[in-house]
C-alpha cells in the first residue's frame, strides 16, 4: 500500500472517529430526567418527574400528538399501591409542523415537570417503578429514542415484605379470578364471552373448516415464501426413483408434526408458545441465514452435499433413514414458520385445548388444517422430481435454480425483518428493506434478459420470448417499489415490507389521524375520561395479515375518519420482546404465570379475557371493558369493517 493511500485511509479514520465523538457528546445532551416520590398524606401521594431540556432540543409529547416516538411515562406500583393516575404536565406542549415526519407534532422545548397522583395502603411500604421512553431532537436531526427507569420508594418500603405480599397475593387466587402484582384495573381484564367462528359446529364441520383454512393459508405471506424453499430442497434430491415417496413422506410429516406438536405445546405451555417461537429473533435469523445459504448455493458458489461416506451409506442401508430425517426437518420448518398465520380458526381451537382440555375439537380442526396445508406442498414436492427426470434439463434447470435463488434471497429479508421489528433493533427499516428489494428485483430482471450470468450459465446469443416476458415482471415490480422510498403505501406487498412508522422520510400523509395507544390500561383510562368506545387491536410484528389489514383497511379515508372522530384505538403487539419494567406475576384459572416481556403481557390478556390467540383480532369495547361487538379477524373488506365499526358505535351511544 503506497503512502498516499495510507494517508487517505488515516484521514478517513480520523474523520469517522471525530464523528463518533461528536455523536456521543450530542447524544448525551438531549434531555436529563429526575424523579421523586412524595407520600406525606396518609393515603395518597404524588410522583414528580422533571425533564431538563438542553438548549436547542425538544422532545415529543404524549400520543397521539407526539407522533410515532411519543413520550411514554409508565408507572407500576407494588402491592401497596391501590391506584395510579395519569401524568399531568406543568406546561402544555407546543405544536409545530415537522417536515421530516410530514405531520403537525407537539413537543416540549423548555424544562417541564410531570406529576402523577397515586393512592396507597398506609400500612405498607410503597415502591413505584417509573419507565420513561422519549425521543429528543434538534433542528437538524433526532437522537435515538431513549428509555429511562426509576425505582421510587416511600413510607418505609421493605423489599422483603413486598415480595412476601406479592407471593401471597398470587397464591390467594380463587374462583378463576385474576390476581396480579401489577397495578392494573382488573375490571378491564375480566374474561368476557365472544362468538367464535367454530361455535356450535359439528365435528365434521370443524374438520372441513380446518381443511379449507389450510388451503387458504397457502396464499398467506407466512407460507408463500416456503414454496421456493420446498422446490429448492427437492431439486437437490439425486435419485429419481425416490421422488414420489419423498413427497408423500413430506406431506404426512407436515400433518403429523402440526397435529402432535400444536396440541402438545398448547396443553403443556399455553396457546401462545408456537407464535412466540415463530417471532423469536434466533429462529428468524437462523431461517434467514438458511435461505441465504441456499440462494448462494443456487447461484453456483458451492454445492450443498452430504459427506461422501454418508452418500455411500445412503447407497446401501442408511440412505432411507437420512432421507426421512431431512424431509422431517423441512416439514418441521414449514410448521413453525406457518404457525403465526394459521388464522382465527386454529388459534381459537388451540385456546380451547389449552383452557378446557377438550382435545377432540382442536385435533379435528388442526388435523383438517394440516391436511389442507400439506396437500399443495406435497404436489410441489412432486414437481421438482419430474423436472429432474426430464431429458436435456441442464441449461434451463440452471436458470430455474438461479431464479429460485433470487426468490429465496428476496424472501429471506422478511424473516430478518420480523426479528428486527420484534426486538426494536431498527436495522432493517422500511426504506432499507425496499432498497434491497429494488436492487434484487432489478438484478433478477437483468439475469432473465441475459445481462447477468453466473459461472454455470451457458452464454446465449439471444433472449427467448418466454424469458423476455418473464423479465418484465421483476423489472416492473422494481419500478412499482420506487415510490415506497418516499412513503407510498405499496399495498400490493404491504404484508412483507415493514410498516410505515419505521420509515424516517415519509411524504405520504393523511388529513386525519386517530388516537392510538400501545398500553391497554392507559388507553382504557383515556377512553373512560373522554367517554369514547375502544377499538382493541391485537397485532404482532410477525403477523403479515395484520400488515395487510393496516394497509388495505386502516389506511383508507373511510376507516381513518371514522376512527378519528369516534374511537380510541389500542394496538397491542403480542410479540413485542421489550422487557417489562418488572416481571408481572399473575394467577388465573388455577395457574401461575410470570410475564417478562410486553408481548407476553398482551398475549396473556388476549387469551385470558377473550379466549383467543390469533392475530389480527379486533373487538369494540365499552368503558367497562365489555364487548359491544363480536370479534373480527382477517377481513380486508373496507365496507364490512366500516359497517362493523358503526354497529359497535351505535351500541355504545345507545347503551346497548
Amino acid at each position: 500500500m503506497n503512502l498516499r493511500a495510507i494517508k487517505t485511509r488515516t484521514f478517513a479514520l480520523i474523520v469517522m472517529l471525530l464523528g463518533m465523538v461528536a455523536f456521543t457528546a450530542h447524544a448525551e445532551d438531549g434531555v436529563k430526567w429526575s424523579a421523586e416520590i412524595n407520600a406525606d398524606n396518609p393515603e395518597s401521594g404524588v410522583i414528580t418527574i422533571t425533564a431538563d431540556v438542553a438548549e436547542g432540543y425538544h422532545f415529543y409529547a404524549f400520543a397521539p400528538d407526539g407522533g410515532y416516538n411519543s413520550l411514554e411515562i409508565t408507572p407500576t406500583g407494588n402491592s401497596a399501591v391501590t391506584s395510579i393516575g395519569n401524568p399531568a404536565s406543568s406546561a402544555a406542549p407546543v405544536a409545530h409542523y415537522e417536515e421530516s415526519q410530514g405531520a403537525e407534532l407537539s413537543s416540549w422545548s423548555d424544562d417541564v415537570t410531570f406529576t402523577i397522583p397515586f393512592t396507597y395502603d398506609s400500612t405498607k411500604g410503597v415502591k413505584i417503578a417509573v419507565k420513561i421512553r422519549y425521543q429528543a431532537c434538534d433542528e437538524t436531526a433526532c437522537l435515538t429514542p431513549q428509555t429511562v427507569n426509576f425505582d421510587l420508594t416511600a413510607n418505609g418500603y421493605d423489599a422483603s415484605a413486598d415480595e412476601a405480599d406479592t407471593t401471597a397475593a398470587v397464591a390467594d387466587s380463587t374462583d378463576g379470578a385474576l390476581t396480579t402484582n401489577a397495578a392494573i384495573n382488573t375490571q378491564w381484564w375480566e374474561p368476557v364471552k365472544t362468538v367464535t367462528p367454530t361455535s356450535d359446529q359439528s365435528p365434521w364441520a370443524i374438520l372441513v373448516i380446518g381443511f379449507l383454512g389450510g388451503l387458504a393459508a397457502l396464499l398467506t405471506p407466512c407460507v408463500w415464501p416456503l414454496i421456493p424453499m420446498t422446490l429448492s430442497f427437492f431439486l437437490k434430491q439425486k435419485k429419481s426413483g425416490r421422488f414420489n415417496s419423498g413427497a408423500l413422506t413430506y406431506g404426512v410429516a407436515i400433518i403429523v408434526i402440526y397435529l402432535v406438536l400444536g396440541i402438545a405445546i398448547t396443553l403443556i405451555f399455553g396457546a401462545g408458545k408456537l407464535n412466540d417461537l415463530s417471532t423469536n429473533a434466533l429462529f428468524n435469523i437462523i431461517f434467514f441465514l438458511l435461505l441465504v445459504v441456499f440462494a448462494i448455493s443456487f447461484f453456483g458458489a458451492f454445492d450443498i452435499k452430504l459427506p461422501q461416506k454418508w452418500s455411500n451409506a445412503m447407497d446401501s442401508r442408511a440412505e432411507k433413514t437420512s432421507g426421512v430425517i431431512s424431509i422431517f426437518f423441512m416439514a418441521f420448518t414449514l410448521v413453525l414458520v406457518s404457525f403465526s398465520c394459521t388464522g382465527p380458526i386454529i388459534g381459537t381451537l388451540l385456546v380451547e385445548a389449552a383452557s378446557q382440555g377438550n382435545i377432540l375439537g382442536p385435533a379435528l380442526g388442526m388435523g383438517g388444517f394440516a391436511l389442507g396445508l400439506a396437500l399443495p406442498f406435497t404436489l410441489f414436492a412432486f414437481f421438482p422430481g419430474m423436472l429432474k427426470e426430464m431429458p436435456k434439463s441442464g441449461g434451463w434447470l440452471n436458470s430455474v435454480k438461479v431464479v429460485l435463488g433470487f426468490c429465496e434471497l428476496i424472501l429471506s429479508l422478511k424473516f430478518l425483518s420480523v426479528a428486527d421489528m420484534a426486538y426494536g433493533w431498527r436495522l432493517l427499516d422500511r426504506e432499507v428493506f425496499i432498497s434491497l428489494w429494488i436492487v434484487l428485483f432489478v438484478l433478477l430482471g437483468m439475469y432473465l434478459l441475459g445481462k447477468l450470468r453466473f459461472s454455470h450459465d451457458e452464454k446465449k446469443e439471444h433472449v427467448g420470448v418466454g424469458r423476455f416476458i418473464l423479465a418484465i415482471f421483476p423489472l416492473a415490480f422494481a419500478v412499482y417499489l420506487l415510490p415506497g422510498l418516499w412513503g407510498a403505501p405499496l399495498k400490493a406487498c404491504s404484508a412483507f415490507v415493514p410498516p410505515l412508522e419505521t420509515q424516517d422520510f415519509n411524504l405520504y400523509t393523511h388529513d386525519t389521524t386517530y388516537r392510538e395507544f400501545s398500553d391497554y390500561d392507559e388507553g382504557m383510562r383515556y377512553a373512560e375520561d373522554h367517554s369514547m368506545p375502544v377499538l382493541l387491536d391485537f397485532s404482532g410484528y410477525g403477523c403479515m395479515n395484520c400488515r395487510n389489514m393496516e394497509s388495505a383497511v386502516f389506511d383508507t379515508d373511510e376507516v381513518r375518519g371514522l376512527l378519528a372522530d369516534n374511537f380510541v384505538v389500542i394496538k397491542l403487539m403480542v410479540d413485542d420482546k421489550a422487557s417489562l419494567p418488572r416481571p408481572m406475576h399473575v394467577a388465573a384459572e388455577g395457574q401461575d404465570f410470570t410475564l417478562e416481556t410486553v408481548g407476553e403481557k398482551w398475549a396473556f390478556l388476549q387469551s385470558y379475557k377473550f379466549g383467543a390467540n390469533s392475530q389480527p383480532y379486533y373487538i369494540v369495547l365499552d368503558n367497562e371493558g365489555q364487548p359491544l361487538t363480536d370479534p373480527v379477524y382477517y377481513d380486508n373488506s373496507v365496507e364490512r369493517f366500516v359497517l362493523w365499526l358503526n354497529n359497535g358505535l351505535e351500541r355504545y351511544n345507545t347503551g346497548r
